[in-house]
């Protein structure tokens, strides 16, 4: 049998032409030292819009990607970063973002109640707040507690912004969380003038606030009226099923006149709480919060063994005890899913 193998030489051996001297890699990565500090105020597709500075000393606006360093790590509207490459803010440059610092604040939701992965909305922002309309659409009070419970889980100050009441009058809705001690402000539409704000302006002054509601209750007319340049688009409420249309596609920090930031987000129809710990809802009321000593072990708060009935019933939390119990245990029940008809809608 013949055999087909046969004797190689060196002249049989590819050998791959060298590509010049090259340093060996290295696990380390540079460390930025010199890089620029600022913030995020908008996101899109892979680009962030960042400001330089600080929120209270803005700079130059850039435009800039996310260096491969930060792997998956997310970046959001409000993150304060570190950014390095061209910084001059022309046409057609791009920074590079390669640290995001340790947020102080996060604006949280998960998909449903069902869903333990949460999203980050909004970082470092200081008030959270809450726009309702008073009518078309009509308001949805659910919707009101479960932003309450976020705003109390993430460390933001909750503000109440009640919109139309020239269509109707606000006493209904604001009696329902008098007990909670929640700020709060009156708007009224003059179309097709700008709407009549109160002391809104005041209350956003010098602070990153986020603005959160239902589609068509008002939230980016109030944005135009606080920032004129805003051009944010303004919807309608469907006269069927009475719901508004997404105008906002994305959320966007924009600077107020008077200092200050306020962040328009979409229009949400759901917010899921799963991944709040009921525990953190208790630091709004700190004087229920040492009642719960005394209740057993996976108590719910809202049980007939539960140990906040006596604690109230005894004075402890003084004379709105008895509202302040139902208000919170009306945010348990909303962070859990709990279905209680007198406030879904």
């Amino acid at each position: 049998m013949t055999s087909r193998r046969r004797d190689l030489d060196e002249d049989d051996v590819r050998v791959r032409p060298g590509r010049g001297k090259s340093r060996p890699r290295s696990k380390e990565r540079p460390s930025h030292e010199d890089a620029d500090a600022g913030f995020v105020t908008a996101v899109d597709r892979g680009r962030f819009t960042c400001v330089l500075g600080t929120p209270d000393d803005p700079g130059v606006e850039v435009y800039a990607v996310k260096s491969r360093e930060l792997g998956r790590k997310g970046v959001v509207v409000g993150d304060r970063v570190a950014l390095v490459g061209d910084l001059s803010g022309a046409v057609d440059t791009l920074a590079r973002v390669v640290r995001v610092e340790p947020r102080a604040t996060s604006l949280r939701r998960s998909a449903d109640d069902e869903d333990q992965v949460e999203r980050v909305l909004v970082a470092n922002a200081d008030q959270l707040v809450i726009v309702t309309a008073l009518a078309d659409p009509e308001p949805r009070p659910r919707m009101i507690d479960r932003c309450l419970v976020a705003a109390y889980d993430a460390g933001l100050d909750p503000l109440l912004v009640l919109t139309k009441s020239d269509l109707r009058p606000a006493d209904e809705l604001l009696a329902a969380y008098g007990a909670l001690d929640v700020p709060y402000v009156v708007t009224e539409r003059h179309k097709p003038a700008p709407p009549t704000l109160g002391d809104l302006p005041q209350r956003l002054a010098g602070r990153v606030s986020v603005m959160i509601g239902h589609s068509g209750v008002g939230k980016s007319t109030l944005v135009n009226a606080l920032v004129p340049d805003a051009e944010r688009a303004v919807g309608r409420v469907n006269v069927v099923t009475g719901r508004g249309r997404h105008t906002s596609t994305s959320a966007v920090a924009l600077e107020l006149p008077g200092g200050g930031w306020v962040v328009d987000t979409p229009g949400v129809r759901s917010f899921g709480l799963a991944h709040v710990d009921p525990q953190r809802v208790f630091r709004a009321f700190p004087d229920l919060e040492a009642g719960t000593d005394d209740c057993p072990r996976a108590c719910t708060h809202d049980e007939a063994d539960c140990a906040l009935d006596a604690w109230v019933a005894e004075g402890h939390a003084g004379s709105g005890g008895v509202a302040r119990l139902e208000s919170l245990r009306r945010l348990l029940r909303s962070r859990a899913g709990g279905d209680d008809p007198e406030w879904t809608r």
